[in-house]
């Protein structure tokens, strides 16, 4: 049984997952602290991604998980945590994607900083754990995005695909239109063409977004 919503557990687990999804750096036992205490309060199929995640951090030295979290995310089209990404591409209807986001983030008292795009799934989680019925509505919206997102971590053998499979079960189950968006994404990609995107830029040309905003 998923947290919903409303459950002040779906909050926790989306703030934690957040923070786990940035680049590893000196704060990262602290997060993996946070995140183990959020665990111990979530169903398992929540829980238990998390905990291995957080165990296989501690356990390598913080230099090999930044250079394979740079590997993952950088380097790889099929694991890019721009969400918008999926559907779009690098396309004007992604511009378009990002400032329908920033709008939604406006609107609830937010700001990002100049660092932040606002479809990075870590940013999406942020904002979910701050306004969940807001960020619930967000990311089921990329439910075929996130799939296969976790779907390609898993492929690589990421110990990020844990934080995705615990991503997803705090979502819906996947509807009929979403599983044919995920296989058609996964045969085809996203779209190719490749302006209309400012004032945004492609994701390889931009910074990892650790760095949050002031809210």
């Amino acid at each position: 049984m998923r947290p919903t919503a409303a459950d002040p557990r779906a909050a926790l687990v989306w703030q934690a997952q957040s923070l786990l999804l940035a680049y590893p750096d000196d704060q990262l036992p602290d997060r993996l602290t946070l995140a183990l205490r959020v665990a111990a309060a979530q169903p398992g199929p929540v829980a238990r991604p998390l905990r291995r995640f957080a165990e296989h951090a501690a356990r390598t030295p913080l230099p090999e998980l930044a250079a394979d979290y740079v590997a993952t995310f950088d380097h790889r089209k099929r694991c890019c945590l721009f969400l918008t990404y999926y559907a779009h591409g690098d396309t004007r209807k992604r511009g378009l994607a990002l400032l329908r986001l920033k709008q939604t983030y406006a609107r609830a008292g937010w700001r990002l900083t100049e660092e932040e795009l606002p479809d990075h799934l870590a940013v999406v989680l942020e904002f979910a754990a701050a306004e969940p019925a807001l960020g619930d509505r967000l990311l089921d919206e990329h439910r075929a995005g996130l799939e296969l997102l976790r779907l390609a971590l898993r492929d690589a053998a990421s110990p990020w695909a844990d934080v995705l499979e615990s991503v997803s079960a705090t979502l819906p189950a996947l509807r009929g239109d979403e599983r044919e968006a995920v296989m058609r994404l996964a045969a085809q990609g996203p779209p190719e063409e490749q302006v209309g995107l400012d004032p945004y830029a492609p994701p390889q040309f931009l910074p990892d977004p650790t760095v949050r905003g002031s809210r």
